[in-house]
């Protein structure tokens, strides 16, 4: 049996020394918006936790996401970002006016910094109760202006708030590949 030597194996590659780095830049585009996918639509959301209700599809911001609202009055879904890969688009169209929500964009959803100061103080942390968040002022507003649009577009399409309020689901012997939605 051959002796093992002491000395460490050489590598088969060295690095190139004459090479620079490689600077990788991604450029920020908006996402592609699905054809389905049109300002009124009703969609469907998939995940989170508002899975399974009935939205209408407002706009897309500039990240990409879609911004969908309830309306809050009918099915509790306020104002908010989603990704267009977890919402099913339906046929059905809601008559919105483009300007409901045009002050609404990405900075609009920013959370605000805590006051909490030295976080590494591990005492402070558990003793301090957790305070309720609470929806600022422009916030209501915000959602009810964009509901009162809303309200009086779905109140022109008979049966609209009911299936807006009526959840999503499919039972056992539902086949969702043969759906149209």
């Amino acid at each position: 049996m051959p002796k093992k030597s002491s000395t460490p194996r050489t590598p088969r590659f060295y690095p190139a020394d004459d090479l620079p780095p490689r600077k990788v830049s991604k450029a920020n585009k908006m996402t592609k918006l699905r054809a389905s996918l049109t300002p009124g639509t009703v969609v469907i959301l998939l995940a989170g936790r508002f899975r399974g209700k009935r939205v209408v599809f407002l706009k897309q911001l500039p990240s990409g996401l879609l911004l969908v609202s309830g309306p809050f009055k009918v099915n509790g879904v306020p104002v908010k970002r989603v990704s267009q890969s977890y919402v099913i688009a339906t046929s059905l169209k809601v008559n919105v006016d483009p300007s409901v929500a045009k002050d609404i964009d990405d900075a609009y959803f920013k959370k605000e910094a805590s006051a909490g100061g030295d976080e590494s103080n591990e005492d402070k942390f558990f003793e301090e109760k957790k305070a309720q968040k609470v929806v600022s002022e422009k916030r209501k507003t915000d959602q009810a202006a964009v509901d009162g649009a809303l309200m009086k577009a779905i109140g022109s399409v008979e049966m609209m708030k009911e299936y807006l309020a009526a959840p999503f689901t499919l039972s056992k012997k539902d086949k969702p590949h043969n759906m149209v939605f």
